[in-house]
């Protein structure tokens, strides 16, 4: 992978999105699996409908990874520096998410170019779920 150059990028650049597949129900079984969350809002209707939701709802930590895959796509995992979210509404079971990044400073910390990354997760319909923020280094 091609790390940008620094004196390349400008403030208001973007970085290439990431498009999920629908999510299914066999990705919230596999992700329960994986990280040990198995709580019933994520695997068992039932549960979901007597919480007052139509249906399942994805992992709020399934879409900030596909966030993080987002920034991870475009420079290694090494040259992370800082990421964060804030949670913004749920994706649902069937969503597509875009995940999309741009450039809102260029910054220099104990000699390192770095740059922040505004970031954000939407869904298909324009529902967004997570605000970010990610410092590479670059």
């Amino acid at each position: 992978m091609t790390v940008p150059a620094f004196d390349a990028v400008k403030v208001g650049d973007a970085i290439p999105t990431l498009t999920t597949n629908p999510i299914t129900r066999t990705t919230l079984a596999l992700y329960c699996g994986g990280s040990g969350d198995h709580n019933p809002l994520h695997v068992d209707t039932d549960f979901a409908k007597r919480a007052g939701l139509p249906e399942v709802i994805a992992h709020g930590m399934l879409s900030m990874a596909y966030l993080g895959r987002a920034v991870t796509n475009w420079v290694p995992l090494d040259r992370v520096r800082g990421y964060s979210v804030r949670f913004a509404a749920m994706t649902q079971v069937h969503d597509i998410v875009t995940c999309s990044g741009r450039i809102v400073e260029k910054l220099v910390v104990e000699g390192e170019n770095r740059v922040r990354l505004e970031l954000e997760a939407r869904t298909q319909n324009g529902t967004t779920t997570l605000l970010g923020e990610a410092v590479v280094a670059l």
